[in-house]
């Protein structure tokens, strides 16, 4: 991966108007797209199979103008004022009128008619009269026109009423607005753009992350309207997916740059600094990408399509920011050329003007302000930072691994406490109630609240089927004497058959409001009286509307939150696994995400059911928080979690690679990234908590979630408990069983195979040869077989010794086919095995025991750099060594480059064309030599 990145990172340096160039070129074509395409967004939140929702399409099409949703018109009367006045009940049914003239609306009833069944609706105070209006279709459906038009009327309503008098409009068909943008988001790019200035040092550094964020989210954005054109897609979705985009694409650049300016302070040429840039910084920003892409992907282990969808496009958006940052980015600093290298701080510049102008002899004792040296551990390990070493963080890691011990007690008590209020965390999805203090539909449910009750505000409407009964009205009627006596009833209005006489529903209205937990238990306990009715008057029943739809979608999300805790927690250990080879890494590192998972969940349970700081952060109401939020928040703050895991934890590990002292490396490796991983940090939490204040009520929660897990994983976990822990653990950190490091595969986070690459470019020194060997280890054998060998271009090499498996061991190494044990081997200039694809793409390889000779015809045919071919001593027909003969000399005439492998002493000079130059491999005491 490094490779391929380094040479992508080269191509898009030196391409780089054309890169530029075809990135606007892909936003316009697909801006283009969506807007031809139209597509529209919904808030639909369903869950197919559900009782709810299987009751509710049946109704559809036996009940339709029971299956609608609905609207509901309130009258007030202010001061004691009574709604039973002439003038007003007049302007109530020319209202009524108006409503039932417009084509959606099924059933206006007045709720003075006290002859049709359900809809008087006074209430008892004769204060308020409620008119319900019933739409055809769902509200996810139908347009802001008809919306509008509604509005209308209930203004005109409104204007109509005597003085003392007020209507308003609310209900389902509004108890959800569309998400938009506001100043405050804005804000969160501002403090962003502050942070990179800060870091980056240059306006034009910090310039680069934003352009590349910004143009990211554009794109997934405008792919998410054109996929809304085929398929269902929730308002809130692109607006958590600009959040997730705009944070990603932001942080996934300021690695590449911050990467980039620290190889020109090196003295690298820019076009280098580049390439190196993208390949080690660009590695981790991949790895970091596909954990996100994969923790959102598993949304749909809950098996809840609108959460897979969002899922989806949260991963597509987190996809694109990967693919603009690691080509984009390296154009843009194609276009800064060399102005992006770093000045030298005040305090290096001070401190090169005082240093002697001779140097001090090799034998001194480093200068004082040389070294800065903490005391030695207990292993003997001193603390050797550079001199210009970040103070700050320098300290922070000093304090944190001073007494290991008590930062651990400490931090993790603390998160422990965060979390408690979490206990308490009730899911909903959110109703007209949690909409803001002064619009019309919050208006109308408080209002409806007050005069008709909590529950009048999510009616539940039981439905079942009646085509057996001989007397449907007297079915009813006993139906609804059976559900007013459960506890929780507060009326039941309405029992009726539908027109056709083979569907009925009741209308039942709790005593408490659609999110209360009471709710819930009341639906449980009218299914619970399924079994009885069923048995007494054939009623099947089934609960439905729109307050039992959001119950089981609230259920369901809920038992889907374990099985996606346990595909996260198992996948981040397997991924940690691959990446750091270690047992205890991994292990830390999940039970740090889960403590930051469980912290942010406390926190938002204190904020939005407690009510700590929930006026200064505009929460409108108290109460559940949204369904969804616990399950999109691991899912994102896992892959978060494990991007500062990877960015911090790797650098340590790679200075205890080459140091092989556990302790420092922890201080080093610290200091070396802290500085990145806290500007990352920072800007994640400002865009994700720009979102709280004015943000959509979907969002609000998620947003705070996920601000506030950053920021307690960032700095209290990963800057704080993790150095404690590998303080405590030691050489014990990094400890992993052979036979499992040995089966799992290898994640080239740092870029350690491309600096080896970089390091052997030169090796072997002439461009003509195709095969060069350095003390090569064999991994067949005892490894104890070590081969060193050049064979150029157009030559051929003879193999031979005693041991099949030698023969075969070496032919299939130079062919990329299995990995040396140690050494030094390039093949066509590709060193393996870190460029082991192209080298099987450029080198044949038959094996005549198993394959024949004619696998051989096939394999020159393919025109190989390098072809190998073993057990050519099996080949004792004359006519068929002929034609292996012919066949080879065929491949040589194309300048392919021979192995052959002989087991024993067989020759193999007749099979190759004359004239070619030969290096023979032969044994010695049993081993390739």
């Amino acid at each position: 991966m490094s490779s391929a990145l380094y040479r992508l990172g080269r191509t898009a340096y030196a391409r780089r108007r054309a890169v530029i160039g075809a990135w606007l070129a892909l936003l316009v074509l697909v801006g283009a797209g969506a807007g031809l395409l139209g597509g529209t967004l919904d808030n639909s939140v369903t869950i197919p199979g559900t009782e709810s929702q299987a009751a509710l399409d049946r109704l559809t099409a036996t009940f339709p103008e029971a299956a609608g949703t609905t609207a509901q018109v309130l009258v007030v009367g202010e001061d004691g004022a009574r709604v039973d006045d002439p003038a007003v009940v007049a302007a109530v049914d020319a209202a009524v009128a108006e409503f039932s003239d417009v084509d959606v609306v099924t059933s206006a009833l007045s709720p003075f008619d006290t002859e049709t069944p359900g809809a008087s609706a006074v209430s008892d105070d004769g204060q308020a009269a409620l008119m319900t209006l019933s739409i055809e279709g769902e509200g996810v459906a139908i347009g802001d026109d008809v919306k509008d038009g509604l509005r209308d009327i209930a203004a005109d309503l409104d204007a109509a009423l005597p003085d003392g008098y007020e209507a308003t409009i609310g209900g389902q068909l509004y108890s959800q607005e569309f998400p938009g943008l506001t100043i405050a988001e804005v804000l969160g790019v501002v403090v962003a753009f502050i942070v990179l200035v800060v870091t980056l040092g240059s306006f034009a550094a910090a310039g680069m992350p934003l352009l590349n964020a910004l143009l990211g989210v554009g794109l997934s954005t405008l792919l998410i309207l054109v996929a809304a054109a085929f398929t269902s897609v929730t308002s809130t979705t692109p607006l958590l997916s600009l959040m997730l985009g705009l944070a990603v694409g932001i942080d996934y650049a300021l690695f590449i740059v911050s990467r980039h300016r620290e190889l020109l302070a090196t003295g690298l040429p820019p076009d280098e600094a580049a390439a190196r840039a993208n390949a080690t910084a660009g590695s981790a920003v991949i790895f970091a990408g596909l954990t996100v892409m994969i923790a959102l992907v598993g949304l749909g282990v809950a098996g809840i399509p609108f959460l897979t969808t969002m899922g989806v496009a949260g991963a597509a958006a987190v996809g694109v920011a990967v693919l603009v940052s690691i080509s984009l980015v390296p154009a843009m600093l194609g276009v800064a050329g060399a102005r992006l290298a770093p000045r030298p701080s005040r305090r290096a510049r001070r401190a090169a003007a005082a240093a002697p102008p001779a140097a001090a002899p090799a034998t001194a004792p480093p200068a004082a302000d040389a070294r800065a040296t903490a005391p030695a551990d207990e292993q003997g390990d001193t603390w050797d930072l550079p001199a210009h070493h970040n103070r700050f963080f320098a300290g922070w890691v000093r304090l944190a691994t001073a007494r290991p011990w008590v930062t651990v007690v400490l931090t993790v008590g603390g998160l422990v406490a965060l979390a408690l209020p979490a206990l308490d965390l009730r899911l909903a999805l959110p109703d007209a109630g949690v909409q803001p203090a002064g619009t019309s539909q919050r208006i109308t449910y408080d209002r409806i609240s007050e005069h008709f009750g909590p529950g009048a505000n999510g009616p539940l409407v039981i439905t079942g089927s009646i085509v057996t009964s001989d007397d449907p009205l007297q079915l009813m009627a006993d139906v609804a004497d059976e559900l007013r006596r459960l506890p929780g009833v507060e009326d039941v209005p309405l029992a009726t058959p539908n027109a056709s006489i083979d569907t009925g529903i009741v209308q039942v209205v709790p005593t408490t409001g659609p999110t209360d937990p009471a709710t819930a238990e009341l639906v449980r306990a009218i299914r619970d009286l399924r079994p009885q009715l069923l048995e007494e008057y054939g009623f099947d029943l089934a609960v439905t509307g729109f307050t039992a739809v959001g119950i089981d979608v609230s259920a369901k999300l809920g038992a889907a939150l374990l099985p996606f805790a346990v595909f996260v927690v198992g996948l981040s250990l397997v991924l940690l696994t691959m990446v750091f080879r270690s047992i205890a890494v991994p292990l830390k590192a999940t039970l740090g995400y889960l403590l930051s998972v469980a912290a942010a969940f406390g926190v938002v349970t204190a904020v939005f059911e407690h009510g700590v700081g929930a006026d200064l952060l505009h929460v409108s109401r108290l109460g559940p928080i949204i369904s969804f939020m616990p399950i999109v928040l691991m899912g994102v703050l896992f892959g978060l979690a494990m991007d500062y895991e990877v960015f911090l934890v790797s650098r340590i590990r790679e200075d205890y690679v080459h140091s092989g002292r556990a302790r420092q490396s922890i201080a080093t490796g610290f200091v070396g990234s802290a500085k990145v991983v806290t500007a990352a940090a920072v800007i994640m939490v400002a865009v994700f908590f720009a979102f709280v204040p004015e943000g959509d009520i979907n969002i609000k929660p998620i947003a705070l979630g996920l601000a506030v897990g950053v920021a307690v994983d960032a700095f209290v976990v990963r800057m704080t408990l993790v150095p404690a822990v590998l303080q405590i653990l030691g050489d014990r950190a990094w400890w992993i069983p052979r036979r499992l490091d040995r089966v799992l595969p290898s994640f080239d986070v740092e870029g350690e195979a491309l600096h080896r690459e970089l390091g052997l470019a030169s090796w072997p020194g002439d461009a003509q040869v195709v095969v060069a060997a350095r003390d090569l280890r064999l991994a067949a054998g005892d490894g104890s077989d070590v081969v060193s060998l050049a064979v150029r271009r157009g030559d051929a090499l003879v193999v031979h010794a005693d041991d099949p498996g030698l023969v075969a061991g070496l032919l299939l190494t130079v062919a990329g086919r299995l990995a040396p044990a140690g050494g030094d081997l390039k093949v066509d200039g590709y060193l393996l095995p870190v460029r082991a694809a192209a080298v099987r793409r450029r080198v044949g390889y038959v094996d005549l025991r198993t394959e024949g000779v004619g696998a051989l015809d096939a394999a020159v045919a393919e025109r190989p750099t390098v072809l190998a071919v073993d057990r050519t001593d099996l080949v004792t027909d004359p006519h068929e060594r002929a034609h292996v003969a012919t066949t080879l000399a065929r491949a040589a005439e194309r300048g392919t480059t021979l192995l052959l492998g002989v087991v024993g002493t067989t020759a193999a000079d007749d099979l190759l064309p004359a004239g070619t130059a030969v290096t023979t491999l032969a044994p010695r005491t049993g081993a390739v030599a």
